[in-house]
């Protein structure tokens, strides 16, 4: 709490605070001259020269950025539904009363999370002659649904074990124990993992260009190594960069706009119980009496 001491450490004094600002002062100093010596560094490279950044300017080259930016953001909207719909399914089996079953989940989460997503879908698009979008699509809903299967797991496992005895003892199916009382207590916890894991697969959808898939960083590519324009090379990362960037965020957000809804949510909402009051004890219709002497 601000302002106050806490069991962890006490209200900082006067020398304290003064010293705390000097290492603030003299990050920030020594951020700026860093970034001041990347700034120099770039223009004395000639990164920011017209020719270099002229391939912008035309609508040919625009359209070539959209399109790639497009096609990213359907590869990953397609790998995320898939890779959560796979993840459930193998957690469903992970968590399975049948030793068969579970075995046979484990095995598949275990193979596909240790195998490399470029070599899954090189031998996707090599070995099986998959189209370059299914090729990557695949890829990406092997791995990423197979880490997400561990996290859904986790988070069911992590509820509390008298949720699940008490929804049990009311007469509740298994399916009706996971369904109504342990996901959604375990969705708040495994969100932020979720999360990462889809801002994951969404960088990984950069890989599309290695098996020609025309994708956001290989429109980038084209553009970066046209010998017309001087190699912008720079400048594409200069303008690719930031876009990624702010797609992860747009996930990030929303993650947090979903937590804020979950909280205010009826269903999670805690409910006042009423207080506690006196009632009948004994089967006999009163309350319970004191032995006769």
């Amino acid at each position: 709490m601000t302002g106050a001491a806490t069991a962890l450490y006490d209200i900082p004094g006067p020398r304290t605070r003064r010293r705390h600002r000097l290492y603030g002062v003299l990050a920030t100093v020594v951020i700026l001259a860093l970034l001041a010596w990347i700034l120099y560094l770039l223009f004395d490279t000639g990164q920011f020269t017209s020719t270099k950044w002229m391939p912008f300017a035309y609508k040919g080259i625009q359209e070539l950025l959209l399109r790639g930016l497009g096609n990213t953001l359907k590869a990953f909207a397609m790998a995320a539904v898939l890779s959560l719909a796979l993840g459930g399914l193998l957690a469903t089996g992970r968590l399975s009363e049948h030793r068969p079953v579970r075995w046979a989940a484990t095995v598949v989460v275990e193979f596909f999370r240790a195998m490399p997503v470029l070599v899954m879908i090189f031998f996707i698009f090599v070995a099986l002659k998959v189209q370059p979008l299914p090729a990557l699509v695949a890829g990406l809903t092997f791995y990423n649904g197979s880490v997400l299967a561990e996290v859904f797991r986790s988070g069911v496992n992590s509820v509390e074990r008298g949720q699940r005895e008490a929804a049990f003892a009311l007469g509740m199916r298994k399916t009706q124990v996971m369904s109504y009382v342990l996901v959604p207590q375990a969705v708040r916890a495994m969100l932020p993992a979720i999360i990462s894991q889809l801002v994951v697969a969404l960088k990984d959808t950069s890989l599309g260009y290695l098996i020609t898939y025309e994708e956001f960083l290989h429109a980038g590519k084209l553009i970066a190594s046209n010998l017309d324009y001087d190699l912008p090379f720079i400048p594409v990362v200069m303008v690719i960069s930031p876009i990624y960037i702010g797609m992860c965020m747009l996930l990030s957000w929303f993650a947090g706009w979903v937590a804020r809804r979950e909280q205010h949510s009826p269903k999670t909402e805690a409910v006042e119980a009423a207080p506690a009051e006196p009632g009948t004890l004994l089967p006999g219709g009163g309350a319970p009496t004191a032995p006769r002497p």
